[in-house]
């Protein structure tokens, strides 16, 4: 299965890096060329700087289609280079309101003929589980992977995934659909390809998150945000330093603006690296 690939990354590189590769014109460093190909070359050159050094990448299909039809055309080959350079590829799918526009989702990102290369994907899925039913049969068959929108990092999450829902919060009745269709779908490492994702500000739901659910695998977002940090985001790795990632865009892809004297791409490695010292303080990986 992709999670217990993505679990051999990890404990090789001792990273628990997920590197979101989604930038705005804004943040773009400068360059020669339009912001389409200034963003493919910085891409391509922080994915050969990092190869090695980190196990996984992530790109939001909504963002790049948000740019236009040129950078809806590059997604496929960043994905297809990512694949080929040695990273874990994770896609964010977007949103379904219905099971046929679901597997319609499902069948272009996962199915044999998709021109993306990615491992697995992040799926919205708070219109209901008939939108993750669509999915399974590509983790069962295709051994891709999916996380599921549990518990956003944005300011506004608790809003809506705090509230309670009977005995349970929000979120967790997400978590609790996907713990139900994790049973098959288990790995050699204990951790199902159904995963969850979590907030790195958020620690009480981590907490409950990893002891709730130890065979989901998590996905912690939200480090580069306030109230993000290595110690909440080491709160979702078990003992052996398993079953989890965190993802980190910005502090990375940005730190330019911070660096004086240094490339972008040396100052996004020399984040990367830090990230990965910062973590090591909490985690051991085995």
């Amino acid at each position: 299965m992709s999670i217990d690939a993505l679990q051999e990354k990890i404990r090789k590189r001792k990273s628990g890096l997920l590197l979101d590769l989604t930038l705005f014109p804004r943040e773009l460093p400068e360059g020669e060329g339009d912001e389409e190909s200034r963003y493919a070359a910085f891409c391509r050159s922080l994915l050969a700087e990092l190869k090695g050094a980190i196990p996984a990448v992530r790109f939001r299909l909504s963002v790049f289609a948000l740019w236009g039809p040129g950078m809806l055309g590059l997604l496929p080959e960043l994905t297809k280079e990512a694949a080929s350079l040695g990273y874990y590829v994770l896609l964010d799918a977007p949103e379904a309101d219905s099971p046929e526009l679901a597997a319609f989702g499902a069948e272009s990102l996962l199915g044999p003929g998709s021109p993306y290369a990615c491992d697995g994907v992040v799926l919205p899925m708070y219109a209901g589980n008939d939108v993750l039913q669509q999915y399974l049969p590509y983790c069962k068959k295709g051994k891709k992977d999916v996380f599921a929108l549990c518990r956003t990092a944005n300011k506004s999450a608790s809003e809506l995934q705090d509230l309670l829902s009977g005995s349970r919060l929000a979120h967790m009745a997400i978590a609790d659909q996907v713990s139900r269709c994790a049973a098959p779908l288990m790995g050699k490492y204990g951790y199902a390809c159904l995963g969850l994702t979590a907030a790195a500000g958020q620690s009480s739901s981590i907490k409950t998150l990893r002891a709730k659910y130890p065979g989901l695998f998590l996905l912690v977002d939200g480090v580069d945000l306030p109230g993000g940090n290595m110690k909440n985001v080491s709160l979702a790795f078990d003992k052996l330093g398993r079953g989890a990632v965190y993802c980190s865009g910005r502090a990375v892809t940005c730190a330019w603006r911070q660096a004086e004297g240094v490339s972008a791409v040396d100052a996004a490695v020399a984040e990367a690296e830090r990230q990965k010292n910062a973590l090591q303080r909490y985690v051991t990986f085995l």
